[in-house]
C-alpha cells in the first residue's frame, strides 16, 4: 500500500492538532500503515490540495476538497473517539 499523506489541522496548528496527530501516528503503527503526517493550520490546507489523501481536523471547514475530510473535534471531548478512529482507519486503508 502506498504511503498516505494525512493533514492534521486545527485553528493554530499547535494544540489540538498535536493530540490528533499523536493518535493517528499510534493507529498507523498498530495497523502497519505508512503515513506522512503533516500538522498545520486549517488555513494552510490549500497548499496541500494536490498531494494530500486525507484531512483530519478539529477546526471548522466549509471548503470542499478532493480528499476525505474527517471532523475530529470529539478527540477534545473524549465522546465518540472510537468511531472517529474507525473512520480514519477506513480512509487510510482505501
Amino acid at each position: 500500500m502506498a504511503k498516505k499523506q494525512v493533514l492534521v489541522a486545527c485553528g493554530a496548528g499547535i494544540a489540538t492538532s498535536t493530540v490528533v496527530n499523536s493518535a493517528i501516528e499510534e493507529m498507523a503503527k498498530e495497523n502497519n500503515l505508512d503515513v506522512n503526517l503533516v500538522q498545520l493550520k486549517i488555513s494552510e490546507v490549500g497548499a496541500y490540495e494536490d498531494t494530500a489523501d486525507l484531512l483530519v481536523t478539529t477546526a471548522m471547514t466549509k471548503k470542499e476538497y478532493r480528499f476525505p475530510v474527517i471532523n475530529a473535534r470529539n478527540f477534545l471531548t473524549g465522546i465518540g473517539v472510537e468511531d472517529t478512529k474507525k473512520e480514519i482507519l477506513e480512509a487510510l486503508k482505501k
